[in-house]
């Protein structure tokens, strides 16, 4: 990546999906996980294109307004993913879709989908503090590691992490790369925005494409409130983690192409498992999705 300006098309290409010849339910596409450093791939690869392929599959109007997902196994990294979608139920209000995401011939990845026409009715949203910093007082990733080094960081997780996620990614208080920068709390944010303009994705109109790049994004640091009261860095030698299970709530449509604000908290951590909730927001403070994850973190 050195002399490459960073770029969304990580991103763009994970949700790219091919149809495919059902072999189990009604309904199959097929995706390819993303370069990663790490020995599985992406967790949010798989939310993402999931997602893509429920979403594919509702042709009359509805929105995605929820997932929830089991992570079987490790997915390989390059290779390619084929997602089952069964159409559970079409109602006038609501539908819902299972997805199971198969590779090398065994279920890796499965959830439900849940979507909603929509109706009139009241409204409320939460709402995040106003003494965070601003994103561009912030330094992004590549800023931050650049003179820094540690741990097990090599150059390949030093460049991923700077600009290889499709995201600039700036911390408050502080990252948690090669140490916990700043106080050891139970909650942190993130102001997260692409390198560049999202681009189209076949099959997808643009808000779908945004609601899948909020479920390919979350995944990325919803784990570190845990990693950050427990004094865990990523570059920890040995540290170990995977999603188990997550669930994802759309409130609300809002484009992904300026600043959001992650507002994550640590809520359980026993037992080798760490829980933590997060909720994004627009600079103008609208309140777009909830995110709530389970997952491993064994420390050696």
């Amino acid at each position: 990546m050195t002399g490459t300006p960073p770029t969304s098309a990580v991103f763009t290409a994970a949700v790219t999906l091919k149809p495919a010849q059902p072999e189990h339910f009604d309904l199959a596409f097929t995706a390819t996980t993303q370069p990663c450093p790490w020995p599985k791939a992406y967790g949010g690869d798989l939310v993402a294109q999931a997602a893509a392929a429920a979403m594919r599959s509702v042709t009359d109007g509805k929105s995605l307004h929820s997932m929830h997902s089991y992570f079987l196994r490790p997915a390989d990294i390059g290779t390619e993913v084929r997602y089952e979608v069964e159409v559970v139920r079409d109602g006038r209000g609501y539908s819902t879709r299972q997805v199971r995401g198969y590779q090398n011939g065994k279920p890796l990845y499965v959830c439900l989908a849940g979507f909603a026409a929509g109706e009139a009715g009241p409204a409320f949203h939460a709402t995040f503090t106003e003494d965070v910093p601003d994103p561009e007082s912030l330094p992004g990733s590549a800023e931050y590691l650049a003179e820094r080094s540690g741990g097990s960081m090599t150059e390949e997780t030093r460049a991923y992490w700077s600009g290889g996620r499709s995201f600039d990614m700036r911390h408050v208080p502080g990252p948690v790369y090669l140490t916990v920068d700043g106080e050891r709390l139970a909650h942190q944010a993130v102001w997260l925005k692409p390198f560049d303009p999202l681009r189209p994705v076949d099959g997808l109109t643009d808000a779908q494409r945004d609601l899948a790049a909020l479920a390919y994004v979350c995944d990325y640091t919803i784990l570190e409130p845990v990693l950050r009261v427990l004094d865990l860095p990523w570059a920890r030698p040995g540290l170990v983690t995977a999603s188990l299970d997550h669930a994802m709530w759309f409130h609300r449509p809002g484009p992904v192409g300026d600043w959001l604000l992650y507002v994550q908290e640590a809520v359980a951590a026993d037992a080798g498992r760490g829980l933590g909730t997060g909720r994004f927001f627009t600079r103008d403070h609208r309140h777009l999705a909830t995110v709530v994850q389970e997952g491993l973190i064994r420390p050696t």
